[in-house]
């Protein structure tokens, strides 16, 4: 690849510009480690070469003024692919109607990293984005300046125009693309960026870029994938997680209508997360693959988890935790066992939740073409990165063997991160020579999946004469990650003690959405809610007393997030407003707060909900306050994602479980494993976005952590049932 000026990119370079072939204007855009902005022009015949640093996003303008954007990270529903763009949109000063969104091609040697997970996709973009946008604009000011001879004073670009005022003359972005490419390039530190204040299309509602194509059921998806000359597969894996093949029916299975092929995969690569021994059939169509592996059937040497359970890990948990004296504290500040002996009251629980599926809508997927030493792969993948390293592990090849097609995703939840889906495609084909499509069923998605983890809090609270918050002390028993030693509610009470144990397991798992915090939050906001109870106060001002005044406090663990204060306090102090907390409610209604600080948002919920005497549970209505920074890209978007969140955090919270026997999962299809249905919804949601003076953070993750604990103290408040564990399901809310 070359570029049309061969010289090495200077840190204060930011775009560099040539005419065009056809007569258009392409800026390419490079995120640099520091979150600066770089960027390049190049022929519309070439490719950008890999700077220092390679590009994260394109912008071609042409010479009908049609601006063309090209989205480098995967979509996934969380909108990323619209608002992104719109970013650029906005300080480039384009008519929205206009803008083309293209989704690029993976190639990290142009675009660099090009994930979608930790709600972190619109943080690492925003600035850089919004710099190339008024670098882009300036040079077309410059240019329209240089064809009529002015100073650029009193020209303003919009709506895909350079004026003049007071004139009125007008020449749009089509008119300028060649003149632009030959004008000097401004320093991007330098470049005057919109006010806010001016923002047209940032903080307006857009509908997603895909919308008319998935209404119509045009193909999208990793499962829509048509390959020429493709064949179907499935793999079918050992129940119990570590299993291995002993043997299998393969000549029986070969002899079945449509059956081209079946074969055991023995070879297991990147542990429970890449390949694992199986074996595969390949067919004519996926329902002759699936009809097939009705019958087969497998010896298994199911390894050394084969007796596991939940039961046992429950067991074990309850041992680890009456050991606690035994295990050094990750944590300890001030003296929390002098509190203790000293408090007006306290308060012990144990609060537990299971593991949990992701359950995409979309079935893991994957095509792949293995031709010799090369390969082209259609995969829904969150992170194309470990998707180009499974094809490359698998085969034995370079990178440069490797093509990789992003498609659009049916739901990850963090899901896709990881790419054994693909390990599978890719082995298979290997292994026939073919383009193979690979689909798994619902119960390979439930019993194969990288599950949230399932876990376990021991722990002690107090509260003063004065009934605040005086002493904490928590064991956590878990399955592979910990608490962080600076999670909620550690910096907020003056005598914190944090144990953790981990469990010996062999059960897969992976990001949930709001990994970590969509567990933490329900035990240790639901405990604070207790202890609030305890201290005879008012939940709310309780919660809201231990952020008042405390300001930024730094991080200090593994985690080592700084935490805002005053931004909780601000969303807590909304969302009592906006739900008219402390208003009465009629018997057997009640309303709870829940909070927390998750992927750099701040969130609070108030929930209000009915049980009945019987124990029947209604969620009426469920009011959010969000402070995710200073701007909102695409207001339908941002009001999607927490939603979104807070009908999946019901969905999680409510009825689902998997439970584990004999080292596998036992649930096999969605009637084992409920999902909400729409009269489980709550009737009302109302969304109240709290702008302040912050860098812009993700929505896909903040709003779902704080859902699970302002519905369970909401119980409590209105039935004097506390909810301890997870699915809420299991607890009886019968009152008299």
């Amino acid at each position: 690849m070359k570029t049309l000026l061969n010289q090495a990119i200077d840190r204060r370079s930011f775009i560099r510009s040539s005419a065009l072939a056809g007569g258009g204007l392409v800026l390419g855009f490079y995120l640099r480690s520091a979150g600066e902005a770089s960027a390049e022009v190049v022929k519309a015949s070439e490719s950008s070469t890999a700077g220092e640093f390679a590009p994260n996003a394109f912008v071609r303008i042409a010479p009908d003024g049609t601006v063309t954007v090209f989205s480098a990270r995967p979509e996934i529903g969380q909108g990323i692919k619209t608002s992104l763009p719109m970013i650029v949109a906005e300080e480039l000063g384009v008519d929205w109607k206009k803008v083309k969104v293209v989704s690029a091609p993976f190639s990290p040697k142009d675009y660099g990293n090009q994930s979608a997970g930790g709600s972190m996709s619109t943080p690492n973009s925003y600035l850089p984005l919004r710099r190339a946008g008024a670098v882009a604009r300036q040079m077309l000011i410059a240019a329209a300046a240089a064809t009529w001879g002015t100073s650029v004073e009193g020209l303003v670009a919009e709506n895909g125009m350079v004026r003049e005022s007071p004139s009125g003359r007008s020449l749009s972005y089509g008119d300028l693309v060649a003149k632009a490419a030959t004008m000097p390039v401004p320093d991007p530190k330098a470049v005057v960026l919109k006010d806010p204040a001016d923002f047209k299309l940032l903080g307006s509602r857009v509908g997603g870029v895909d919308n008319p194509s998935i209404v119509t059921g045009r193909p999208l998806f990793g499962i829509d994938t048509r390959v020429q000359g493709m064949l179907y597969a499935v793999y079918e894996k050992c129940p119990v997680w570590g299993g291995r093949v002993v043997s299998a029916n393969i000549d029986h299975v070969k002899a079945l209508p449509g059956v081209r092929d079946a074969f055991i995969l023995n070879e297991a690569k990147k542990g429970l997360t890449g390949l694992v021994p199986g074996v595969a059939i390949v067919a004519d169509s996926t329902w002759s693959a699936f009809a097939a592996r009705t019958e087969l059937k497998v010896e298994w040497d199911e390894g050394p988890h084969a007796q596991d359970s939940w039961a046992g890990f429950t067991a074990e948990a309850h041992k680890l935790a009456n050991a606690s004296a035994e295990v050094r504290p990750a944590r300890r500040d001030g003296d929390p066992d002098a509190a203790l002996a000293g408090a007006a009251k306290v308060v012990e629980a144990e609060y537990f939740y299971p593991f949990l599926s992701h359950t995409n809508l979309e079935p893991q997927n994957c095509t792949a073409h293995v031709q010799g030493d090369k390969v082209e792969i259609w995969a829904p993948t969150q992170n194309p990165g470990s998707a180009m390293a499974a094809a490359v592990d698998t085969l034995g090849v370079p990178e440069d063997n490797v093509l990789l097609h992003v498609t659009r995703i049916g739901g990850g939840f963090g899901r896709r991160l990881n790419a054994d889906f693909v390990y599978e495609a890719v082995a298979i084909s290997k292994h026939i020579q073919a383009p193979v499509k690979l689909t798994w069923n619902r119960t390979d998605d439930l019993q194969h999946d990288h599950y949230r983890p399932g876990g376990f809090h021991f722990m002690k609270g107090a509260v003063d004469e004065k009934g605040r918050l005086s002493a904490w002390k928590s064991h956590h028993v878990g399955f592979g990650s910990q608490l962080g030693t600076d999670d909620f509610p550690a910096r907020f009470v003056a005598n914190f003690e944090l144990r953790t144990s981990k469990i010996d397991n062999g059960v897969p798992q992976g990001p949930w959405r709001a990994p970590g915090d969509c567990t933490y939050a329900f035990a240790s906001v639901s405990f604070v809610d207790e202890l609030a109870h305890a201290a005879n106060r008012d939940p709310l001002e309780f919660a809201m007393e231990l952020f008042a005044g405390k300001g930024v406090l730094p991080g200090s663990g593994p985690r080592g997030r700084p935490y805002d204060a005053n931004r909780m306090h601000g969303v807590l102090q909304l969302a009592g407003e906006k739900s008219g907390w402390g208003k009465p409610l009629p018997p057997g209604s009640g309303r709870g707060v829940g909070y927390y600080f998750s992927h750099l948002g701040y969130v609070a919920h108030v929930a209000e909900v009915t049980v009945s005497k019987s124990g029947e549970l209604r969620v009426d209505r469920v009011v959010a306050a969000v402070d995710v920074g200073s701007q909102i890209i695409n207001l339908s978007g941002a009001e999607n994602q927490v939603q979104g969140s807070i009908i999946d955090g019901l969905n999680a919270a409510w009825r689902q479980e998997l439970d584990i026997q004999k080292g596998r999962v036992v649930a096999t299809n969605f009637h084992e494993y409920t999902m909400l249905r729409i009269p489980d919804a709550p009737k009302s949601i109302e969304i109240h976005f709290k702008k302040t003076d912050n860098p812009v953070t993700g929505l896909g993750e903040p709003a779902f952590p704080a859902l699970a604990p302002a519905v369970c103290n909401a119980v409590f408040a209105a039935t004097g049932k506390r909810i301890r564990q997870l699915p809420w399901s299991k607890t009886d809310l019968s009152w008299t």
